[in-house]
């Protein structure tokens, strides 16, 4: 089926047809166009209303709690629903509104030329009929004039009265006016014959061409709207499962929440060590000496109640609060403060907060003396080398570089000390005496009392407390912790000075877990009533390697490993080539050492 065929005589119908089927592309493109304004919106205010939920700095330190870090999570997996909807405006500006303007553009000049050879060919039509029909009004005015002329000389020949000459005369006009008629007639003919040619082309042949075009170009724009609103869809599509991802992130995020973990962040952060007061004493005044003024007990209550009469305490007056409470234990301290306005020994923090405070920052400093060793090393590495071959570079240029890093280690191993001296004297202190609870917990735990006599113990005597933690999950009576503190102290006094550099000779090639028989603590003599081990804590790995190629450990501290193997990644390459790993042996125990970064494909942990 053909508009050639079937519409031949609707030109005028498919001129307003085609128009409106154009304009209804337009304005699909209007819509797609103020569609793309809206996901730009939604996507810009997305992102604005992202930023303005990001936690401050002041927060950071809220973000340990899982609902903190679900939010923050949350906020990320918006922030890429954000983009996406970037993405969706972005591709359906380029590819639909583009494609749509220039497929309107392109009907529009075709319609325009298909109408003017339509408009040309009706011109050619009606010119030629107004000719057919000039010739047939001339023929019909000859013939009756040749009519009338016959007529007049039949009766002048039968009219008696007349000369021969007139009835020549007659005779003449009549052969004249015969004549007339015939040519008029032939013209007639002629231009019927052309008119029905032209016509017979006109609407055979012609015309349906220009309709056919006008058909095709119709299908066309109709086969794009089509297309238009699949790629529309389909650039939905694509960004769907990107967008599900970003919901199972969220749901992820929620599930995440732990509210038991919560609290017990909660009372690891504001635990302060200290135990409640006992029951007041009941003074009878009938046994006492009349002459010795009583004595109120009262004012040896602690007071850790941190609200006031009117509301509870802000942040700074509990700060203030706190401080007051230990420059009553403790006296006042002139350490200077450090950037965050506490002291650089946190003694104006309750006891369990100083020693976690002083423990993070003793790692904090163990980490920068291990980076700075390994800088060192390289920097040795490197005028070895110079020293060497002279041509690679001089050697005095490293020399400086050396001794500024040589230096710079002195003050952080300087600072490290300084920080395990707080630390050792914090844990020196038993706060707990300081508490009228202390005598009862004396003659609670008098096991405990017997075996730290002494005002000390050894590591293998600092385990009985650890099988019992608290709901915090850190210890809370000072003995203990101060046991535990001296443990972990002296674990990081073990690594002081540790090189992730196999060459340096620092590196620790084999270190076992308790129970494997290797690395465990002094075994307390038989005879005994408990036997007591210190556990040197593993470090976390940071993720896993697999083994490209297989690698034999000639130099200390390095360690072999076979293609295809699998160790965990327990400190990364700090720019000398080489990353510490850890595998399990035979024995329950671990291996840890270095192998060469290049020989490894790591895969770390998010």
């Amino acid at each position: 089926m053909s508009w050639g065929t079937e519409l031949w005589d609707q030109y005028d119908n498919l001129s307003i047809h085609t128009n409106k089927g154009i304009e209804v592309l337009d304005k699909y493109a209007n819509f797609v166009r103020d569609r793309v304004a809206i996901e730009t919106e939604y996507a810009g205010k997305l992102r604005r209303l992202v930023k303005n939920y990001q936690p401050k700095k002041k927060e950071e330190e809220d973000n340990e709690f899982t609902s903190r870090q679900a939010f923050r999570n949350l906020l990320k997996e918006v922030g890429d629903l954000a983009g996406q909807r970037e993405v969706v405006s972005e591709t359906l500006q380029l590819q639909i509104i583009h494609g749509v303007s220039v497929l309107s553009k392109t009907l529009r000049e075709e319609r325009k030329k298909c109408l003017t050879d339509g408009t040309m060919l009706q011109q050619t039509l009606s010119s030629q009929l107004s000719s057919l029909e000039r010739a047939k009004r001339n023929y019909d005015k000859a013939y009756r004039d040749s009519e009338k002329a016959v007529e007049n000389y039949k009766k002048a020949d039968m009219d008696l009265n007349l000369s021969r000459a007139e009835v020549e005369r007659y005779k003449n006009i009549m052969t004249s006016k015969i004549q007339q008629s015939d040519d008029a007639k032939n013209e007639y003919a002629n231009q019927l014959q052309k008119t029905n040619n032209l016509q017979q082309q006109h609407y055979g042949i012609l015309l349906p061409a220009v309709f056919n075009r006008l058909q095709e170009l119709d299908e066309k724009r109709t086969r794009g709207i089509r297309e238009f609103i699949i790629g529309a869809a389909d650039v939905e599509s694509s960004v769907a499962p990107i967008i599900a991802r970003c919901m199972e992130g969220i749901v992820k995020a929620g599930e995440s929440i732990n509210e038991k973990e919560d609290s017990l962040k909660v009372i690891e952060r504001y635990q302060s060590g200290f135990t409640p007061p006992t029951d007041i004493p009941f003074e009878d005044l009938s046994k006492m000496d009349p002459s010795v003024a009583p004595q109120s007990n009262y004012s040896s209550v602690p007071y850790n109640h941190l609200t006031i009469k009117g509301g509870t305490l802000t942040a700074a007056k509990l700060k203030k609060a706190r401080g007051g409470i230990l420059n009553s234990i403790f006296g006042s301290n002139k350490n200077s403060l450090t950037a965050d306005g506490q002291k650089e020994d946190f003694s104006d923090l309750p006891p369990n907060q100083q020693r976690k405070k002083l423990q993070a920052k003793i790692a904090e400093l163990q980490h920068k003396v291990d980076q700075e060793t390994n800088t060192r090393d390289g920097l040795m590495k490197m005028k070895i080398v110079y020293e060497a071959n002279s041509s690679l570079g001089n050697p005095m240029t490293v020399e400086g570089q050396l001794n500024e890093s040589e230096h710079e280690l002195d003050k952080l191993k300087m600072n490290l000390k300084k920080y395990q001296g707080f630390l050792d004297k914090a844990n020196q202190l038993q706060v707990a005496n300081n508490s009228p609870q202390s005598n009862r917990n004396q003659l609670q735990n008098g096991h405990r009392t017997s075996r730290h006599s002494n005002g000390s113990a050894s590591a293998d005597d600092h385990h009985d407390a650890d099988d019992q933690p608290d709901d915090a999950g850190s210890l809370s009576r000072s003995d203990s912790e101060d046991n535990v503190a001296q443990i972990q102290n002296g674990h990081n006094n073990n690594n002081n000075g540790s090189s992730a550099s196999p060459e340096s000779g620092l590196g620790t090639s084999h270190t076992s877990l308790p129970g494997s028989g290797q690395g465990s603590a002094n075994e307390n003599p038989i005879g005994e009533e408990t036997s007591y081990e210190a556990e040197v804590e593993l470090l976390q790995p940071l993720g896993t390697c697999r083994a490209l190629y297989p690698f034999e450990a000639t130099s200390e501290g390095s360690i072999p490993m076979s293609e295809g193997e699998e160790l965990q990644v327990i400190e990364n390459d700090q720019g000398d080539g080489w990353t510490r790993v850890r595998r399990a042996n035979n024995s329950n125990g671990w291996d840890e050492g270095f192998v060469p970064t290049s020989y490894i494909e790591c895969t770390l942990f998010a």
